[in-house]
C-alpha cells in the first residue's frame, strides 16, 4: 500500500468504529432498557450476552481505531453486528412498512460486515500501532 492508501485505510477503520463506539457507550449509559430491549427481541442469555455485546463493540471498535490486533477487532464487530442483523432486523418476519425499514437497517449491518471483511482481509494498513 502507498501512503494515501494507508490513510485511507485509517480513515476507514474510524468511520467503521463511530457507530460502535456510539452504541457501546449508549448500552453502558442504558444498562437496564438494553436489557429489556434484548430479552424483547428474543436473545438468549441476556445476562450474558449484554455484557459480551459491550465487550465486542467498545474493545473491537477500540482495536480497530487503534489498529493494534483491528483484524481481531474487525471478526468481534463481525460476529456482533451479524447477530445484531439476525434479533433486531429481521425484516423475514413483519409486515410492509415496517419489513421494509428493517430490510435496510439490515442491509446497512450486511455493508458493514462487508467492511470488516476487508480490514480482515488486508489488514489495517501503515498507520496502525501493529505496523509500528
Amino acid at each position: 500500500m502507498n501512503k494515501s492508501q494507508d490513510l485511507v485505510a485509517l480513515l476507514g477503520r474510524i468511520l467503521l468504529s463511530l457507530i460502535f463506539l456510539q452504541s457501546g457507550f449508549n448500552k453502558v449509559m442504558g444498562y437496564q432498557g438494553t436489557a429489556a430491549a434484548m430479552a424483547k427481541a428474543g436473545v438468549p442469555m441476556v445476562e450474558v450476552m449484554l455484557p459480551l455485546g459491550i465487550l465486542f463493540e467498545l474493545g473491537g471498535a477500540i482495536l480497530l481505531v487503534l489498529g493494534w490486533k483491528a483484524r481481531w477487532g474487525a471478526l468481534a464487530l463481525l460476529i456482533f453486528t451479524a447477530l445484531a442483523a439476525y434479533f433486531f432486523h429481521n425484516f423475514w418476519t413483519m409486515a410492509d412498512p415496517q419489513a421494509r425499514m428493517q430490510m435496510i437497517h439490515f442491509m446497512k449491518n450486511v455493508a458493514i460486515c462487508g467492511g470488516m471483511l476487508m480490514v480482515i482481509a488486508f489488514g489495517p494498513g501503515r498507520y496502525s500501532v501493529d505496523r509500528r
